[in-house]
């Protein structure tokens, strides 16, 4: 992205699209006091987030006895009730589905390639679906502290250990085939990347004219086989992400709200939630509505405007979709592919 002398000026900034992940899908109930397990909690956990200002919604389904729901029927009641309660939220199903360990002892494992192309047939369709790009360790606690996990499950040494050990499975057989699906059933695709490389293989396969529809990405900053906490790692991202996509940045336990306090302040979009994050301070816990609140007030201070859910779907670009490479690449503001033998740097084009 590039800025100019006034790219800073708030007035000339993208409103703030606030993204809620309040379903932590990680913990277990008792780590946090507000993570809902009933349907109703599900519901109503939503309709807080879009009051507080939240109009992104990254959803989770937990069962009854407090697992990640693996059922794609609890995903197609939840959609359906969200659509009510909701209407105007972006409604993003997170695309690992559930990743903790079936008991204590047990691998925190991604699910197999069937089960995840299997959101893409949810009904009601969500707006979009997350997706991984390569292959990647995912240790989450390696940047958390002991203060971070104290009193939670993920403390228990084998919990740690399954987390410690967790690696997100998306290759090429899985993304390539997953982007197909979603295309054809409307879902826009919401790309979650580790790092610079990963983000590399997504301007890859627009140029090859794999992916032909807006680029929404979030940077993922977790440690542990993913982008870590520098700051100069975060704005060379920035700095390399399309003009024309849509970029919110995620981290982890208390560097959400420093971290989304410079992407707020450099124009980009934030993600807060108890998935991410259950403290406020050092012993001092936070809910999710509160976290939204927090980036609200920040924002403010600031000057940015926060988006509404019509903003939002008008920034993220849901429902559209383009004709090839060429026409994708001209609107997200990339330079063109080389055409058979030309020669040096390529140049936008521009009308003779």
């Amino acid at each position: 992205m590039h800025f100019h002398d006034d790219s800073l000026f708030p007035e000339n900034q993208e409103k703030l699209v606030i993204q809620a992940a309040p379903y932590a899908p990680e913990w277990l109930p008792g780590d946090a006091d507000d993570i809902p397990l009933t349907m109703d909690e599900h519901v109503q956990v939503a309709v807080d987030c879009h009051n507080a200002g939240a109009t992104v919604l990254h959803i989770h389904v937990r069962e009854l006895d407090g697992k990640g729901s693996k059922r794609m029927s609890m995903f197609n009641e939840l959609l359906g009730r969200l659509r009510e309660a909701v209407p105007d939220m972006v409604l993003q199903i997170g695309g690992s589905i559930s990743f903790a360990p079936e008991g204590e002892g047990g691998d925190a494992k991604w699910l197999a390639y069937d089960t995840r192309h299997l959101l893409a047939e949810l009904t009601p369709a969500p707006d979009q679906v997350t997706i991984a790009i390569n292959t990647s360790q995912m240790n989450i606690v390696e940047i958390m502290t002991d203060e971070d996990l104290e009193g939670t499950s993920i403390a228990k040494p084998d919990y740690y250990r399954a987390y410690r050990d967790m690696v997100v499975e998306a290759g090429p057989e899985f993304y390539l085939e997953h982007l197909k699906r979603l295309r054809a059933n409307g879902i826009q695709p919401h790309f979650q990347l580790a790092h610079l490389a990963q983000l590399e293989t997504v301007e890859r396969l627009i140029r090859a004219g794999v992916h032909t529809g807006p680029l929404v990405l979030n940077y993922v900053a977790i440690g542990g086989g993913f982008a870590g906490r520098h700051p100069a790692d975060l704005v060379e991202f920035i700095r390399r992400v399309p003009d024309g996509a849509v970029l919110t940045i995620e981290s982890s336990m208390r560097a959400v709200a420093p971290m989304n306090a410079v992407a707020i302040a450099l124009g980009q979009h934030v993600r807060v939630g108890n998935e991410d994050n259950l403290w406020r301070a050092k012993g001092e816990r936070m809910s999710s509505v509160e976290q939204v609140e927090q980036m609200v007030k920040i924002s403010e201070a600031l000057g940015r405007d926060i988006a509404t859910g019509a903003d939002a779907n008008r920034i993220y670009k849901i429902g559209e979709y383009y004709t090839d490479a060429d026409e994708t690449i001209a609107r997200l503001g990339m330079v063109p592919n080389r055409r058979p033998g030309q020669r040096g740097f390529m140049l936008r084009d521009v009308q003779a």
